[in-house]
């Protein structure tokens, strides 16, 4: 009897950290799904690397701050994996789409939090439970989080608040998905140079140097640092590791 590959959905995969999870994960033998917001070029060329690689792999346009669009993007992707699969179920969800706020509390508006809230938080709720009835058992999901809910910096609050509701968010998950052995753990970067906020911690050089400072490894993250860990709990290895928070950082601010 053949036996089919694992497959991971990943969102927000066409660039950054996103990107750099869906080709750790295809490295480990597993096929990937990929959603982008806007950038279908960047998505197509992940997908090409995937398939250069080996592994199948199709990317999905969606918002994932609009609940009203889920039902129509599952349904694609439940169409689009039973054709190929003869299954229309995935194996492991990666909820990492997202996008930066700065903002003091002083400042921040009621539509920015809104839009943050949607994103972060709201989109994560709903997106994972639309997919619960498409992820075997046995599978997973990583929720990324932030080194944000640990160290506070001013201008991060809606970010760093909501980061920690998902934080409690995959602890409910995780119990009320264990009787399924769906495990659901939280992946913590630190601060990361890529694109993410404008390219904050990759292009400011004075904010670069004051990271690596309180970091213990001497310097701010890269993607490499963050892909193969999620791409790890993408595996039968790490199956007893569930409902945790795992700060991958380098040591910041200990």
């Amino acid at each position: 009897m053949e036996t089919r590959n694992k497959i991971a959905l990943i969102t927000g995969g066409s660039r950054g950290l996103g990107k750099n999870m869906a080709l750790a994960i295809a490295k480990k033998g597993i096929d990937v799904v990929i959603t982008y917001h806007a950038n279908k070029e960047a998505a197509d060329e992940v997908v090409e690397q995937i398939l250069t690689m080996g592994q199948n792999a199709i990317a999905f346009q969606l918002d994932t701050s609009n609940m009203k669009s889920f039902d129509s993007f599952v349904s694609e992707m439940a169409t689009h994996l039973e054709k190929e699969n003869n299954s229309p179920n995935i194996d492991y969800l990666i909820n990492n789409a997202g996008t930066a706020l700065y903002a003091p509390v002083t400042d921040t508006t009621e539509e920015q939090m809104d839009a943050v809230f949607n994103i972060h938080y709201k989109g994560v709720f709903f997106l994972t439970q639309k997919l619960l009835p498409f992820i075997n058992d046995g599978g997973g999901i990583v929720n990324i989080s932030s080194g944000l809910t640990r160290l506070v910096m001013p201008g991060s609050a809606v970010y760093g608040s909501l980061k920690s509701a998902v934080e409690t968010l995959s602890r409910y998950l995780a119990k009320e998905l264990g009787s399924r052995r769906i495990r659901v753990n939280v992946i913590a970067p630190g601060a990361i140079a890529t694109d993410f906020g404008g390219g904050r911690v990759r292009d400011n050089k004075e904010f670069n140097d004051q990271v690596a400072n309180i970091t213990a490894l001497g310097r701010v993250g890269l993607p490499d640092d963050i892909g193969g860990v999620v791409a790890f709990l993408c595996t039968a290895e790490s199956f007893w590791i569930n409902a945790q928070r795992i700060e991958v950082s380098g040591g910041q601010a200990i």
